[in-house]
């Protein structure tokens, strides 16, 4: 446990000295990290700084910036469902399947869009 927060603490040091600055691959490298240590709050926040940092014109967009917003509104869905956040997760869902309609993206909205019919029956 000790080893942990040390770590922590030492990554939290050397982010306030190089910082992610403005680079959203850094924000998704923090973001994924934060999430494989189970700080799913921590993970939402680097997510949601992905999806800020990227133009809001798709048009403008390199291949590479476009496939990481689709990847930060995937991740965030995933993220959403750790909290049960059923809405949220599906509007994400949404937006990473329009963004970049691959098979993995189409099996989760259609995962999410049964859970919340589901939830939505039982009411």
């Amino acid at each position: 446990m000790i080893k942990h927060l040390k770590f922590i603490l030492l990554l939290l040091i050397l982010l306030a000295v190089t910082g992610c600055k403005d680079d959203p691959q850094r924000h998704i490298n923090l973001a994924q990290w934060y999430a494989q240590k189970g700080l799913v709050d921590e993970a939402i926040l680097e997510y949601r700084e992905v999806t800020r940092l990227l133009p809001n014109d798709t048009k403008t967009m390199s291949r590479e910036e476009y496939e990481l917003l689709a990847k930060a509104h995937y991740r965030l869905a995933l993220m959403y469902t750790k909290k049960d956040w059923w809405d949220y997760a599906l509007k994400e869902a949404e937006t990473s399947f329009e963004l970049l309609p691959t098979r993995e993206y189409y099996e989760i909205l259609t995962l999410l869009k049964k859970r919340i019919q589901l939830r939505d029956s039982d009411s």
